[in-house]
């Protein structure tokens, strides 16, 4: 229902934001504030704060923001209503009544409950008695306890056009009532009857525990073999999960939340254990049901077939799931061995194979990389080509900048990754003398460099460069100038510093301003200082104050940028080396054809660079 404003006003005042926070969270005053660990994420260093005087908490490192309600909301996994109602009664308010149109809603609403309420008891009844004898039997043979059985309150319908229209209908619990309720069907002309006949019945619950509709399994050769209430009032199938009133406190306890695909996988599940198991209703899932899905657990693992249909399924979550990830909140998907699914698995191998393979759930990125890469010829530049394109436009899929930032960059290192050539050493024995070459001619002579020598043989290897001064400039560089990072930011994302004290300072830049990229430099240094980079700051600055003004003075963001770009160029340039490095000491092992084509190849790249820096330097 929809509450006055004046009521939320004095609800939000009577209930201040840091007692409600402080019940989940320990918070310790940081001059107006108030910081800890966030409860949305895991994180080590606090990330979270609460403002009293403004009323709302924010996390710097997931971006969870809200006030108190909105914290109830999340932490209790409540609806607004819910967590409204919660506030008020603690604080000893009284919950404004509703409009008299409101109040018609929400007692029509009620009515349906108890109409879908009358229903289930109706087929719990029917699934212990001679008309269900066939139905019980099919739950039994499944390996269902009688405890499980009465806990997910299943039931059978009669195989009778009347049954239930019969059992139920009377001046309290019209037919129209029935028919709303999706309990009977009414064809254009003639009379009404059972919409569920001859079937297995599973009851479908909301988040707290209202039956408010039912998937019904046949034990003929009747199709559908499964079938689900249609929607009403209460009932919307893409917006539903079957077993979440079940799942709620176990996936808030283990913060783990499992989705599989029918009605038998969540019962087997919670029986044997896993009694954080969901599922969908015979469709894939939807972006409804994921953002369901993070009020239990900010990463749900989708438990799916191993087979083709589970591929396909698999590919259908993705593609739903890509436009609304946010910091934080993703999923996992674990895949099953075909033919298996979550009840014959545990039946077959037990709680322990099962265990297995939600432990081994790869993260939402690798699996879009690998489903990107299925059945895919890239052994031309074109399909490479359309390989980065297909994965940018994954990406840009993302609606959150920060998250879209990090897939752009992970995709590039990624195709980076697999095409750059695995040079393997020589095998002992495999020397020069030997055939050898793709067309296995006869042995091949050794290969010198112009000064008649072995490339590599006796020769030093070449000096590293200052990495610690350069990524010293290139941070000092962005603190001081954060819109370079429109331009440079997936180059700095991709590169670990090998001094760590710097490296965690990098990871609070990218942090902050891939959060929030109209940051300036006053304002990137002010949220570092409070996520705790305060000390590295100080020291930061306070050593290198001279040299930093000394060298940035007052630079523009483009002359900023040139100099960055050579700095990064110079810094990269110990991998060529290093490349170029491994070259020598490969040729030096026995000189072949394709071992001075290696060599050649890293050489021209290590005059490329060269190249740029020098005009880098002399545009700076």
């Amino acid at each position: 229902m929809a509450f006055p404003p004046q009521f939320l006003d004095e609800l939000r005042a009577r209930i201040p934001v840091t007692s409600v926070v402080g019940r989940r969270v320990k918070l310790v005053r940081k001059g107006r504030e108030h910081q800890g660990l966030c409860p949305f994420h895991n994180e080590k260093t606090p990330s979270f704060t609460v403002n009293e005087d403004k009323g709302f908490f924010h996390c710097f490192g997931c971006g969870a923001h809200g006030d108190a309600i909105g914290f109830e909301m999340r932490a209790g996994h409540l609806s607004f209503t819910e967590a409204v109602e919660k506030l008020a009664a603690e604080a000893g308010i009284e919950v404004p009544k509703a409009s008299p149109e409101e109040r018609v809603r929400e007692q029509r609403r009620a009515s349906l409950h108890d109409a879908l309420e009358a229903a289930c008891g109706f087929f719990e009844k029917h699934l212990k008695g001679p008309a269900g004898r066939e139905g019980f039997a099919y739950l039994k043979n499944r390996g269902l306890s009688d405890e499980t059985i009465a806990r997910f309150r299943l039931g059978f319908a009669p195989d009778s056009r009347e049954a239930l229209k019969s059992a139920l209908m009377s001046k309290e619990c019209p037919e129209s009532l029935l028919i709303e309720a999706g309990l009977l069907k009414k064809p254009e002309s003639g009379a009404s009857f059972d919409y569920f006949r001859g079937r297995v019945m599973f009851p479908i619950t909301d988040r707290r525990g209202r039956v408010i509709g039912f998937g019904a399994r046949t034990l003929g050769d009747g199709q559908p073999k499964y079938l689900n209430s249609p929607d009403t009032p209460l009932f919307h199938k893409g917006q539903t999960l079957y077993g979440l009133a079940h799942a709620r406190e176990m996936a808030r306890e283990l913060n783990r939340v499992v989705v599989v695909e029918g009605y038998m996988d969540v019962i087997a599940m919670h029986q044997a254990g896993f009694a954080y198991a969901v599922a969908p209703l015979g469709t894939a899932v939807t972006e409804a049901q994921i953002e369901e899905l993070w009020r239990l657990a900010p990463e749900p693992i989708l438990c799916l077939d191993g087979d083709a249909a589970g591929q396909r399924a698999m590919a259908r979550a993705l593609e739903r799931a890509f436009p609304i990830l946010k910091p934080g909140l993703s999923l996992r998907f674990a895949a099953l061995p075909s033919p298996e699914d979550p009840d014959s698995l545990i039946k077959a191998r037990g709680p322990a194979a099962m265990a297995t393979v939600l432990d081994s759930a790869q993260a939402m990125v690798e699996v879009a990389w690998r489903l990107a890469l299925e059945n895919r010829p890239l052994d031309t530049p074109e399909a490479r080509a359309l390989l980065d394109k297909d994965l940018a436009e994954k990406a840009f899929s993302i609606a959150d900048e920060a998250v879209r930032f990090q897939y752009l960059a992970t995709f590039r290192q990624k195709a980076k990754d697999h095409f750059r050539p695995k040079w393997e050493p020589r095998k002992s024995g495999s020397g020069f003398g030997k055939p050898s070459g793709r067309f296995g001619g006869p042995p091949q002579a050794p290969l010198k460099g112009p000064d008649g020598l072995l490339p590599g043989a006796g020769r030093p290897r070449p000096p590293q460069p200052n990495s610690g001064a350069q990524e010293w400039m290139m941070l000092a560089l962005v603190l001081d100038h954060p819109r370079l990072m429109d331009s440079i930011g997936e180059r700095l994302g991709e590169t670990t510093f090998t001094d760590k004290t710097l490296d965690n300072l990098r990871r609070g830049i990218l942090k902050h301003l891939g959060a929030a990229r109209d940051l300036d430099a006053d304002g990137l240094a002010t949220h570092l200082r409070t996520d705790g980079y305060s000390e590295i700051l100080d020291h930061f600055l306070d050593t290198n104050e001279r040299r930093l003004r000394a060298l940035r003075g007052d630079l523009s963001t483009e002359e900023a940028r040139t100099h960055w770009e050579h700095v990064y160029n110079l810094y990269t340039r110990k991998d060529l080396l290093a490349d170029v490095s491994e070259a020598n000491a490969e040729l030096a092992q026995g000189p072949t054809a394709a071992s001075w084509s290696r060599f050649e190849a890293v050489k021209k790249q290590q005059q490329t660079a060269s190249a740029l820096d020098d005009e880098a330097s002399g545009n700076g």
